[in-house]
């Protein structure tokens, strides 16, 4: 599933935003993003545990270290429930249609966590 952290925050690093995991379970949120709104804190929550449940395995939402969100899926190598098509395919979903949040994440991260001033000047721009 790549190597990741679920703290710092600075260049060169992936930070864990938010991941299911359907063997235990169990949901996790990084209390490092606590200012992020309540309402898209849940929105995370049920993205996530709606594809574990769905897809089964591991589903992690990830900050790049540009700022970027990635997706990972993985599975153990026994799970013969784990349907890797549908995990594509609800990846795909879940970038259509939760856009928006996304992006606002995306400058929450460089903003807040980041210190990327150049985020505030284009955003002035535009």
């Amino acid at each position: 599933m790549g190597e990741y952290t679920d703290k710092g925050g600075q260049p060169g690093e992936r930070v864990v935003l938010c991941g299911a995991n359907a063997y235990q379970q169990k949901y996790y949120f990084n209390e490092q993003f606590a200012g992020i709104p309540e309402s898209v804190k849940e929105e995370l929550h049920v993205i996530c545990v709606l594809f574990t449940e769905e897809v089964g395995g591991v589903f992690t939402i990830v900050f790049e270290e540009d700022g970027s969100i990635s997706f990972e899926t993985d599975a153990e190598e026994d799970d013969l429930l784990y349907d890797e098509v549908s995990s594509g395919l609800l990846v795909g979903e879940i970038r259509r249609n939760r856009q928006e949040m996304l992006e606002s994440l995306q400058l929450y991260y460089r903003i807040f966590i980041l210190h990327d001033q150049t985020v505030l000047e284009e955003v002035g721009e535009d």
